[in-house]
């Protein structure tokens, strides 16, 4: 078995965009394919994990009776996508993990650190997670890429700890769940989702999966809200670069993980640990 979640965000959250726009008005628009995501997952007998970006909530309350009136799992993503390195952030964390508590009615147990920004200097986080009672993360991904990654870190889930969120710690309280990855040209790269499973060729993912899976070992893999209903998410202009890597491949991305789903087999991180 192993484990889907979905970074639910709206067109405005992700971090390229963010590093070139600051837009004054924001009109979310992917919050409206929620129902197309709980349709696709059933006609897939499948679930998720929602890894949520708290504000959503507050703009669409509904959405969390959706998702867990249809046997999903609600995390949190940070109030508004924040990277756990932006400046001050340390100090409003704690008051962003509160709010998303009474959102989710206290429901939220897991973590993802938005573009992935978990590693030794923001691993603060991981105590306070722990003191509003959360008990796993997903935010680590064991391969150094441009704009995340820790290429030392277990492919396994793992016991983390502020002091140790590379290795297994073995009074960690924590569970991290770290992203797929596989080699691709003879290096490590990540393959558990977003643009990679938009870039990389099908059989790359679906060998790395199998590769695990002859271990015993699960594959966790994302995808992104606005991938899942790109009609929904406005095309904005950006540099080259960072326009290939938002949007490359982007009107595929529902049809490549609808594969990967129906060829094996995904759930929630809240059921998968009940099956442990």
């Amino acid at each position: 078995m192993n484990l889907l979640g979905i970074d639910f965000e709206d067109w405005y959250h992700p971090e390229l965009i963010q590093k070139y726009h600051n837009f004054k008005h924001r009109n979310p628009t992917v919050i409206n394919g929620i129902d197309k995501i709980l349709d696709w997952l059933r006609k897939n007998d499948t679930y998720a994990t929602f890894f949520m970006v708290g504000e959503l909530l507050e703009i669409k309350p509904e959405l969390l009776d959706k998702i867990i009136g249809n046997g999903h799992e609600i995390a949190f993503h940070t109030m508004h996508h924040t990277k756990l390195n932006t400046s001050g952030f340390k100090e409003k964390f704690k008051t962003e993990l509160q709010d998303f508590s009474k959102l989710s009615g206290g429901k939220s147990k897991g973590f993802r650190a938005p573009t992935f920004s978990l590693n030794y200097n923001t691993a603060w986080a991981l105590d306070m997670l722990l003191e509003y009672g959360y008990k796993y993360d997903s935010s680590i991904v064991p391969a150094k890429s441009g704009m995340y990654g820790i290429s030392s870190a277990e492919t396994k889930p793992y016991k983390i700890s502020s002091n140790s969120i590379d290795r297994n710690d073995p009074d960690g309280k924590l569970f991290e769940y770290p992203l797929l990855i596989t080699k691709f040209l003879g290096r490590k790269i990540p393959a558990g989702g977003g643009f990679y499973l938009r870039f990389l060729p099908m059989r790359i993912i679906k060998n790395a999966i199998c590769a695990l899976d002859k271990q015993h070992i699960p594959s966790t893999f994302y995808i992104h809200s606005w991938e899942l209903t790109p009609e929904f998410m406005p095309k904005v202009p950006l540099p080259t670069t960072a326009n290939f890597i938002t949007y490359y491949n982007l009107k595929n991305a529902l049809k490549r993980m609808t594969q990967i789903i129906q060829k094996f087999n995904f759930t929630s991180f809240e059921r998968y640990t009940k099956l442990q």
